[in-house]
């Protein structure tokens, strides 16, 4: 039995711009611009505020293929997303050419509107391949907003694994698209899990399938059934889908549990076994202890019936009985003292693995976002100066997501503290680079105050050109020297920072 491709599904996030479209307050025109994704698409939509719902007539130009994105993608997707980030599928975008027309309804009246490569019609979260946004126009009514709330995104790969044989689907100009999403839906649910954690949707996808087949391999192929069927395949696919990742995930979340219950329950046995054997133990030590004072006693009534002589040697014999026991004290007492040391020792060693274990583990996390070295100072988060403008101390967006996230991985450790330090390259003066350097680092300082770390586990340094980490003679190197550099150190990791003090803001 072949074994089901592990993946995890990650999304990612992006804003848009809404329209509050008044009830029955008539027509009006928004337009679509294509993204970095398909820069010539474009689109213009009329919406029209009815009665209890909103009418939607889109017409859309110049659109490639889905397959461009990868073989997993066979079509486009119309949405609407909601001030609070929630994604609603409006319709399939069939093109026909390079051009397509959508004519939809929607009870929502605030939202936006994007189109997105997907692998089928029916799938209830958006691909982050937007390939068009909506634009509002001059004379477009309404009031505009801009969405807070971030709506999610599912990330490029989200529905194949890597490594996973997604061969590309070979088009029959005789058959319609609704054939191919469904083969393709079945593929995706297949390789989600779907035959051993959703079987009996996924059987019946399978028998759906086969009747779409039989229908594609007629010599005069029914249409309309042909596109009934497949559309109900990609539907029963999508469920199918959902539930084995649903529960995938429930089942990974059971194994951890089962795995922390067998160690909890293996460390509890293990300090039962340790009690019983110290209780054994004393218990040895207090019959030994009876017994010698037993036999000293009946020694001693027998010394007593004996003459003056026995009487100092029963004199001697308890001279030399005490130093025994004295020396037998000092023995346990030193075992004592040993077996403590050891403890400490082990306490110690503990503690040190752990701090180990966190420093590494922090490591991956770090390095995960940016590049990121483990030195004696502590942990060095580099950041390059393309996450600045040019010239300027101003975060960009990708270096504000990117310290978002590291606060989030900060923020767990209270003990953790963070030195922010600016660096320059020798273009300029010192007193430029160094107020540059200055700057970038409080920018960075005040970002991650504003993301809810504590003013006191944060310092800033501005070290202008001063030290450099390549050559400042090329551009490579004068990039590299370009940098912030976020040093985490504390106790819980093994390393300290020292007093650096806070610079003053920049002026």
């Amino acid at each position: 039995m072949d074994q089901t491709p592990t993946f995890r599904v990650n999304v990612v996030s992006r804003t848009a711009r809404a329209v509050a479209y008044h009830h029955r307050s008539g027509a009006t025109k928004v337009d679509f611009k294509g993204t970095e994704l398909m820069p010539k698409a474009s689109g213009e939509a009329k919406v029209e505020a009815k009665q209890g719902y909103i009418e939607i007539e889109v017409e859309f130009d110049e659109l490639e293929r889905a397959t461009k994105f990868g073989n997993e993608y066979l079509t486009y997707v119309m949405w609407a997303i909601t001030p609070e980030g929630r994604a609603v599928n409006l319709g399939e975008v069939l093109l026909n050419g390079n051009r397509a027309k959508l004519n939809v309804t929607t009870e929502l009246q605030t939202f936006g509107m994007i189109v997105t490569a997907e692998p089928y019609y029916a799938v209830r979260q958006p691909s982050n391949l937007v390939v068009l946004e909506n634009v509002i126009r001059d004379d477009t009514r309404g009031a505009t907003q801009v969405i807070n709330a971030k709506y999610d995104l599912l990330e490029r790969g989200g529905y194949v694994p890597t490594g996973a044989n997604f061969q590309p689907v070979v088009f029959n100009a005789a058959l319609p698209l609704e054939f191919y999403e469904a083969r393709n839906a079945l593929r995706i649910a297949q390789l989600a899990g779907a035959e051993q954690y959703a079987g009996p949707s996924y059987q019946k996808v399978v028998a759906s399938m086969k009747t779409a087949e039989e229908y594609a391999l007629r010599k005069t192929v029914p249409v309309k059934p042909l596109i009934t069927v497949s559309r109900e395949v990609v539907q029963t696919a999508e469920d199918a889908r959902e539930i084995a990742l649903r529960r995938r995930e429930q089942e990974r979340i059971e194994n951890e549990r089962l795995a922390a219950a067998a160690r909890e329950e293996e460390a509890r046995r293990r300090a039962e076994d340790e009690e019983r054997r110290r209780t054994l133990a004393e218990q040895q030590s207090q019959e030994d202890a009876r017994r010698r004072a037993e036999a000293e006693a009946e020694r001693q009534r027998a010394q007593a019936q004996s003459a003056e002589d026995a009487r100092r040697a029963a004199e001697a014999e308890a001279a030399r009985q005490a130093a025994l026991l004295q020396q037998q004290q000092s023995q346990m007492e030193a075992e004592r003292n040993r077996a403590a040391a050891e403890a400490a020792e082990r306490e110690r060693l503990r503690a040190e693995r752990e701090k180990e274990e966190l420093r590494a583990r922090l490591l991956n996390q770090l390095n995960a976002i940016l590049e990121t070295r483990d030195t004696a100072r502590g942990l060095i988060v580099n950041m390059s100066d393309v996450l600045f403008d040019t010239g300027r101390f101003t975060l960009r967006p990708l270096a504000r997501e990117k310290l978002a996230k590291i606060s989030g991985i900060v923020l767990a450790y209270p003990e953790l503290r963070l030195e922010i330090e600016g660096h320059t390259d020798s273009v300029g003066s010192d007193a430029y680079n160094q107020k540059l350097s200055e700057r970038r680092a409080r920018s960075v300082y005040d970002y991650l105050k504003a993301q809810g770390l504590p003013e006191a586990s944060l310092t800033t340094r501005g070290y202008g050109e001063s030290q450099p980490v390549a050559d400042n003679k090329t551009a490579k190197g004068r990039q590299a020297n370009r940098r912030v550099e976020l040093v985490v150190s504390g106790e819980i990791i093994g390393t300290r920072i020292g007093n650096s003090q806070v610079t003053p803001q920049p002026k």
